[in-house]
Formats: C-alpha cells, structure tokens, sequence
C-alpha cells in the first residue's frame, strides 16, 4: 500500500529513465493518467497507452530518449504538493520552471493542467510536480 500514489508514479518514470528503461508500467488512476497525457502533450514522453485488463488497470509508458547522446528528455521530475504538506499558488503566483523552459502540473478547479494553461485561464490551484 501507497501512501502518496503520485509520488510513486513520478519515481517509478524517474527510475526507469536513469536505467534506461524503453517502457515502464504503473498502475492506473484518473489523476495520473492525466499527468500522463501532460507529459505526452510536452514532449517528456515518446508514447502511452492505457489498458484496463486487471481492478485497477495500468498506464504503460514509453520513456523518450535523446537520438545523440542517449540521455532521457526527463533531466527532473520532482513531486512538490506531498499527502502532509499540501502547496497551493493562486494564478499570478504559479512558480516558472527554467525560466519557462520546464513544466509545473497543477490540479485546478477546471482539471489538471500546466502552468501555463493556468496562467492563461486565471486559475491557481495545488502545484503537483516539476518536469524540466
């Protein structure tokens, strides 16, 4: 049993691209699948797929990789809204990653989305993780 599930979807990729993993698997919920299509959508991830065989189903994820040097997309994937210690930003105080470079994943009132979707639409909300 997890105690902070989204935690461990980020260490699981994390994991996987320093080991250099082409896919890896981890079991499914709403709000990580929609990190998933976040990620896909930004270009941090080759491919993903969603299959619902077992209670749970599972998102099956493959890890994007730079052609010359072989090193994964993902340099960072950081968790920063944990189960103790929630992190909320209204919309003008949504954090920059890299100067604009890297990706910050909110959950707002409207769904999950980056944080520049946020800043366009005028909402804050819980800052889950960093992607750069």
């Amino acid at each position: 049993m997890y105690t902070d599930p989204i935690a461990d979807f980020l260490t699981r990729i994390r994991n996987a691209a320093q080991a250099s993993h082409k896919v890896v698997e981890i079991p499914a919920s709403n709000l990580k699948k929609e990190i998933t299509k976040i990620l896909f959508d930004q270009g941090y991830i080759l491919s993903y797929k969603f299959e619902d065989s077992a209670v749970q189903g599972t998102i099956k994820i493959a890890l994007k990789y730079d052609k010359d040097t072989k090193e994964s997309v993902i340099k960072n994937i950081q968790r920063i809204s944990k189960p103790g210690l929630r992190k909320y930003a209204g919309a003008t105080k949504l954090p920059r990653i890299l100067n604009g470079l890297g990706v910050a994943i909110v959950s707002t009132s409207k769904g999950v989305m980056t944080d520049k979707q946020a800043r366009q639409l005028n909402v804050g909300g819980e800052v889950i993780c960093y992607v750069y």
